[in-house]
């Protein structure tokens, strides 16, 4: 029987092969949405370890944070971009419980990230969120909180305004197109606690700010930030 189930199994990933999220190459037996080639050299940042960080400075001055992080380096045309457009475009929930997994275990060698009470997702606004099936920053926020073994809310932060896309924005007009965008439905599920905050990419900031800044008026004790990417 685990003969005829093996067999089976190799004659269906023959007619219909896994491929890598990063590379598109064939997955082999035991790998799992990323080929060991790509979990290898991925453009892995190791900013969680060193907190005056380009992701960090990117929010200087215009949102007080404990530390950011984020796993790899984004770039157009690379692994990195495969890897955020199947996470966001593709339906591929499973990856970015994966890419919330990997983040977990970088944090659990950074001593800035002790402590953290709760995990927040970026949220989409409910509409967007209907046309995509889900929320790819929930999904990664989902791979941490399990990675961390730490609670995860998904409700108490939302998105009360539906913005443009983002993506052929610049600095200023990313940070106008984010303003009372967000709203904390109840401040005490965050009042004292250090939450992480967590999102796809950071590229300007000015979603992250907008979250962090509704967050900070909560009164909350520490804020923290996560990303899969940093775009430079």
């Amino acid at each position: 029987m685990m003969l005829l189930k093996r067999i089976l199994g190799d004659l269906f990933s023959l007619l219909f092969p896994s491929l890598c999220c990063g590379c598109g190459t064939d997955l082999y037996t035991g790998e799992q949405l990323l080929c060991t080639e790509c979990l290898y050299n991925l453009p892995y940042t190791d900013y969680h370890l060193h907190t005056e960080n380009r992701a960090a400075k990117q929010l200087w001055g215009r949102l007080p944070c404990n530390a950011v992080m984020s796993l790899f380096y984004f770039k157009k045309g690379a692994r990195t971009q495969n890897l955020i457009h199947n996470l966001k475009y593709k339906g591929r929930k499973d990856l970015g419980l994966k890419l919330g997994n990997m983040i977990a275990e970088k944090l659990l060698t950074a001593p800035a990230y002790t402590g953290i009470d709760i995990i927040v997702p970026v949220p989409l606004h409910k509409s967007r969120e209907r046309v995509r099936g889900y929320n790819q920053s929930c999904s990664i926020a989902e791979g941490i909180a399990a990675g961390l073994n730490i609670p995860l809310s998904t409700d108490d932060l939302v998105r009360i305004k539906k913005t443009s896309s983002q993506t052929k924005k610049g600095r200023y007009q990313r940070f106008e197109n984010m303003q009372s965008v967000f709203s904390v439905k109840d401040a005490w599920a965050f009042k004292d606690k250090h939450v992480l905050l967590v999102d796809d990419v950071l590229t300007t900031g000015a979603t992250l700010e907008a979250c962090g800044m509704v967050l900070l008026e909560a009164k909350i004790a520490k804020l923290s930030i996560a990303t899969v990417a940093y775009a430079e």
